[in-house]
């Protein structure tokens, strides 16, 4: 008789499905490594991003379109593919068991931790309330609610630019706030934002809160002059990401003084067998981008294979 609770066994469970991880089970897979890759989310933060121009061979690409090629890839290769949660990893006898959201036990000889990023949060009045109520952290998720309604983007970066941009092509008007020492963006997304009619760009020195009981009625900031109101139908929150690490740290795996995933020169952590790879490592010396999250993901699947393979 089958017994339903025995353990599923693989040379490598993959932790998280974005670019790092798809690109470690493309990898595991060409090394002839029995994988699993598991994530809540399959295809990672990426998938939020309206356009991509910096992938190699693709001119502009939608995040979704170029992660289905990176899922349809690595499952073409024989990686297996599953959306659940990783809620615990313990070390017993030389390998590593699994544990995940939906009761399943899997395990392996060697873990990658692609964990990527989580969205960073303003921690201010009125934010964690109005949640999913027009407070979001995801423009490409969520801006086709907002259709002819007022909006503000919040940040000073690359991806604020581009999601008052992409904002613009459904609300009636997107307001841009950012603080004055928190600039990041390039020119071009700056110069592309200030130029489009329906965006409107204010610097602050601080965010002071969100307003609204069922649902988001206005943001208040602060500038040299006071404080000012904007009346609004949603705030797209947009300054940045934070490690997602609690799993790692359970295991015993250590960060540095940022949270970031502490590995050496070929993806290793300090538990091991038990690898990292892309924006959750101290990597590539901390470079986000996809074209160095894959690779990550390829050397930790390399590296994996030198030492579970060949010893």
């Amino acid at each position: 008789m089958k017994n339903e609770n025995m353990e599923k066994k693989y040379d490598l469970v993959i932790v998280g499905a974005g670019p790092a991880g798809l690109g470690a089970s493309i990898y595991a897979s060409r090394y002839k490594m029995s994988n699993l890759v598991i994530a809540s989310e399959i295809g990672g933060q990426v998938v939020e991003a309206s356009e991509i121009e910096n992938w190699a061979g693709e001119k502009l690409i939608s995040g979704k379109e170029l992660m289905d090629k990176f899922i349809d890839q690595a499952k073409s290769l024989g990686g297996e593919i599953i959306q659940d949660d990783v809620k615990k990893i313990e070390k017993k006898n030389g390998s590593f068991e699994i544990h995940t959201g939906k009761g399943e036990k899997y395990e392996a000889k060697g873990i990658i931790l692609a964990l990527g990023m989580k969205p960073r949060r303003m921690n201010i009045k009125g934010e964690e309330g109005l949640v999913g109520k027009g407070v979001s952290y995801c423009a490409t998720c969520d801006a086709s609610f907002f259709k002819e309604k007022d909006v503000v983007v919040i940040g000073g970066g690359d991806a604020a630019a581009m999601a008052a941009t992409h904002l613009s092509e459904f609300a009636n008007k997107v307001y841009l706030v950012y603080r004055k020492d928190g600039i990041a963006w390039n020119p071009a997304r700056e110069e592309e934002a200030r130029e489009n009619p329906k965006v409107e760009m204010h610097s602050c020195d601080n965010i002071k809160e969100i307003k609204g009981e069922d649902k988001v009625t206005g943001l208040v900031y602060e500038c040299g002059e006071g404080e000012k109101e904007l009346s609004v139908s949603g705030v797209f929150v947009e300054i940045g990401s934070v490690p997602g690490v609690a799993i790692a740290i359970d295991l015993g795996v250590k960060t540095d003084d940022k949270s970031y995933i502490i590995v050496d020169q070929t993806q290793e952590t300090n538990i091991e067998n038990v690898f990292a790879a892309g924006d959750v490592t101290t990597g590539s010396n901390k470079f986000r981008q996809i074209i160095t999250a894959v690779a990550e993901g390829a050397i930790a699947a390399g590296s994996a294979y030198k030492k579970l393979k060949l010893k």
